[in-house]
């Protein structure tokens, strides 16, 4: 089991909350894709959250970086994730709360 599995098991319920607003914006920019806890867990080798996000596009991503700017993309990103992280936690909803790898189950080209 990887260093970053081994985490999954045992992640704190605020690495939950911000995985999951993560995906949330993610979802609603129209980005089909989703963060699973391991890939959260290893881009947290880069501090700043603009710099995780440039770095996943690039590697998993490159064509959007032909159509988007790096840095538009990643606050945007940013921006709606803050939004759903705040309000989760207002709420007092920290723990994992939806399946984002089933979020285009059945969409066509996902």
């Amino acid at each position: 089991m990887s260093r970053a599995s081994t985490a999954a098991h045992s992640a704190h319920p605020a690495v939950w909350a911000e995985l999951d607003a993560y995906n949330a914006s993610f979802h609603d920019l129209g980005l089909r894709w989703h963060w699973d806890v391991d890939t959260f867990l290893d881009l947290q080798a880069h501090t700043d959250p603009g710099e995780r996000i440039r770095r996943y596009l690039e590697a998993r991503h490159p064509h959007l970086l032909r159509a988007y700017d790096a840095e538009f993309l990643a606050s945007a990103i940013e921006v709606r994730k803050n939004g759903f992280h705040k309000a989760r936690v207002a709420i007092g909803d920290t723990g994992p709360c939806f399946d984002w790898a089933q979020s285009s189950a059945g969409e066509l080209g996902a």
